[in-house]
């Protein structure tokens, strides 16, 4: 569940479950007990105490470094998606250029182990040394131009997407980047985790440059040249708390401004070698890290360039080539980075590679099979009975005054609903799929959705336009269409369980749908108006209670220990803290108003009310790598797992209600010093 700037139904059990059938359907909790760890106290660890049993029966297999209760559903649509691809792989009769041909012959080609490593770093050579010819700066400016079509971006992203202060209105975008380890933490913390990442990064790419090809000094050059690249940009890039002030990252300027301001770089013959001509207004994210951009090309020796440049290319080409270079790729960015132990199979890589080539044309495959379009009402529906417990919390908050109140409901009202699948599918008719080579394929896809992206330049925004695949297991808000947006695979158990009464389903799908809503009023999502554009609607007054109370999140997710003297980052989680919260709280009133009219009883133990809150914390049921909990806290914008358990749930009144929690319980904490927002 994520902000982006990211079994099928047949019975959506909400208020009116079941109520045009003659004979009502008997629900279960959708509780299984064995996914507990009653020996836990819910007042000590309630984490262990509703996800104990399911921790244990799914420990860590090799090739994970994380495996929860996405990763399990996500693993059960990809072996949908499997049988999909397979059978289209099979035929020999496809007609060219069709989607069926597109599928099958993308899929065979990334299961061609023996073609892959008989060509080893062939697919690659002649760009290699293309890059390797060039003669000057005037030949890197237009290389970077071209290297942006075939998905391969050094020094930084060049994007066209909404204006935030004109929403209807797609511009032009730059953004930081040129970082192969991610983010710039890991180029200038000096903690020893930190540090050895370095030297094994500083390693890798000498490995790799030497299994393409290169003499041993060439490689260890090039490691150093791209350490010192990487670091002087890394040392001028935002932090990922930074990243998050919208206003901050808007810096529109018209073209003879942009010129001014980085007056060594040549924007317009950049421009217009992207593909992009007649650009006017650019938002350049961040000026500092542009400037800075702009002299390291204009003074860095060109050689140096050069091998950064070609260090580029490999690291996004070596999952696409033999298994040496494969393997030595996962070996830094799997197994060092995070942990995981074994790479996956070839085949769940290449059903992967098939849904980022082709994502809508295998979504339109799989709702096609897997989710009914009756499910699409019954979901909006239940969206809907969301909607109004979020009005009536709004209404009812009393620390926020009438004509504020007023603008939030009238931004709620105006949510746009996406549900399952796209209205209209995106045409790949131009996207050929050949038997040359797997790079070459991925190269064409990438210059694909290069183009797809470009072509929004000087149009509207199609706010109709999906974010993500009807495959993928998550859902999201996107605040410039104020949208949220639910595809189909989320909606499966345990997020949605069509045998389960309200109690599990609100829990659960119920508190997903309350977070996405949040996100339209969480830190970042409240300084955009019902229109999506960036535009205060606050008073004064009530933003700074606002922040007064978002402060308090802040601070008690930044007191969290989640290894050994490391600690949360309070402020980069703050927006989704804030969405689970208001998940949490929204989705309990929901609950309660389905109970007028449909009440629930104990049952297997449990009040519904304890249902709600053992369905929520199974959604977050998971293990993890220790080295994985030191990635995802320097760059994960969600919290851990487990604190999205027991950091949220401390916060919300009902929970110390519904399972008798007090003063004596480690997990306690005084009314006065809970979150209290939404």
């Amino acid at each position: 569940m994520k902000r982006v700037k990211y079994v099928p139904i047949l019975a959506v059990c909400m208020m009116m479950t079941a109520c045009n059938s003659k004979k009502e359907a008997v629900l279960t909790t959708g509780i299984d007990l064995a996914n507990m760890d009653t020996t836990a106290l819910p007042g000590t660890d309630f984490y262990q105490y509703a996800c104990g049993g399911w921790i244990k029966s799914h420990p860590l297999t090799d090739e994970y470094s994380r495996f929860g209760s996405f990763d399990l559903v996500a693993e059960n649509t990809r072996e949908q998606l499997k049988s999909l691809i397979a059978e289209l792989a099979t035929k020999k009769d496809n007609a060219p250029g069709s989607i069926a041909q597109k599928v099958g012959d993308l899929y065979n080609i990334a299961m061609d182990s023996v073609k892959l490593n008989k060509e080893g770093a062939e697919p690659i050579k002649a760009e290699l040394a293309a890059i390797g010819n060039l003669e000057d700066k005037e030949g890197i400016y237009t290389y970077l131009a071209e290297a942006q079509k075939l998905g391969i971006r050094p020094y930084f992203h060049l994007y066209v997407g909404a204006d935030d202060m004109n929403s209807s209105v797609n511009l032009v975008q730059t953004y930081q980047g040129g970082l192969g380890m991610g983010q710039r933490d890991y180029y200038l913390e000096n903690d020893d985790n930190t540090k050895n990442i370095r030297t094994k990064y500083v390693e890798h790419i000498g490995k790799m440059f030497q299994l393409v090809g290169f003499d041993e000094a060439t490689a260890q050059k090039a490691a150093k040249a791209v350490m010192d690249i990487e670091t002087r940009l890394a040392k001028v890039s935002r932090s990922q708390v930074e990243l998050r002030d919208p206003h901050a990252n808007y810096n529109k300027m018209d073209l003879a401004t942009l010129k001014k301001t980085i007056p060594n770089f040549p924007w317009e013959t950049y421009f217009t070698n992207s593909g992009l001509n007649g650009v006017e207004e650019v938002n350049v994210g961040q000026p500092e890290f542009m400037k800075e951009m702009a002299n390291l090309i204009d003074k860095t020796p060109l050689d140096e360039q050069k091998l950064y440049l070609q260090w580029n290319l490999i690291d996004k080409a070596a999952s696409s080539l033999n298994d040496a270079l494969a393997e030595q790729d996962f070996d830094f960015y799997d197994r060092t980075m995070s942990g995981q132990k074994a790479m996956r199979p070839r085949w769940k890589r290449a059903v992967g590679v098939v849904g980022s080539c082709l994502g809508e044309a295998l979504g339109q495959m799989y709702v096609e099979k897997y989710f009914p379009a009756a499910a699409k009402e019954r979901m909006v529906s239940l969206v809907k009975n969301l909607q109004v417990a979020l009005g009536e919390r709004i209404k009812a908050l009393p620390w926020m005054s009438d004509p504020t109140k007023e603008k939030a409901l009238e931004k709620l009202a105006t949510f746009h609903v996406k549900i399952g699948y796209p209205d209209k599918w995106k045409d790949y008719s131009s996207l050929m799929v050949m038997n040359d080579s797997y790079w070459a394929n991925r190269e064409r896809a990438n210059q694909w959705e290069y183009n797809d992206m470009i072509s929004r330049f000087g149009k509207p925004v199609d706010k109709d336009e999906w974010l993500m695949t009807p495959q993928t297991v998550n859902a999201y808000y996107n605040p410039t269409t104020n949208e949220i947006c639910f595809p189909a695979a989320i909606l499966q158990p345990p997020f949605f369980d069509m045998n389960a009464d309200d109690a599990c389903n609100y829990g659960a799908i119920g508190v997903v749908i309350g977070h996405e809503m949040t996100h339209g009023f969480d830190d970042q999502g409240r300084q955009y108006d019902k229109d999506g554009n960036m535009k205060d609607w606050w008073t004064k007054e009530d933003a700074e209670k606002f922040k007064e109370r978002a402060q308090v999140m802040v601070n008690f997710f930044d007191s969290i220990q989640v290894a050994p003297g490391v600690y949360g980052n309070g402020s980069l989680t703050l927006g989704e803290n804030i969405a689970d919260h208001g998940g949490l709280k929204i989705a309990y009133q929901a609950l309660q108003e389905a109970m007028k009219t449909h009440p629930l009883t104990t049952a297997d133990g449990f009040t519904p009310e304890q249902r709600f809150y053992l369905a929520f914390a199974r959604v977050w049921a998971g293990n993890i790598r220790p080295e994985e909990i030191l990635r995802l806290t320097k760059l994960d914008p969600h919290s851990l797992a487990k604190w999205r358990v027991d950091g949220a749930l401390p916060q919300i009144d009902t929970w110390y209600s519904a399972f008798h929690i007090t003063a004596k319980d480690p997990m306690f904490i005084p009314q006065d010093k809970r979150v209290n927002v939404w």
